[in-house]
């Protein structure tokens, strides 16, 4: 069947289990090129979202991910779903 661009764009996920601090900083990064362009292929205001999924334990992943974002001037976190 055929998605419409739409619909894939909320298929893009990034799973980060397993991840070491410094691969998951790697596999942003290298990721984002990806997702900056998957954005900029798309319309007006070229917004691609993006879940990253960086599991449970100690927090470390997430708290990489968090710094990651607001560090990056061409990322945002969505608003958190209550």
């Amino acid at each position: 069947s055929k998605v419409s661009k739409k619909s894939q764009s909320a298929l893009l996920t990034l799973d980060l289990h397993g991840f070491t601090r410094q691969d998951a900083l790697l596999k942003l990064d290298e990721s984002l090129v990806v997702w900056i362009d998957a954005a900029m292929q798309g319309s007006y205001p070229f917004v691609q979202p993006v879940m990253i999924v960086c599991g449970c334990g100690n927090q470390i992943l997430s708290e990489t991910v968090y710094t990651w974002i607001r560090s990056n001037n061409k990322v945002s976190n969505a608003p958190k779903v209550q």
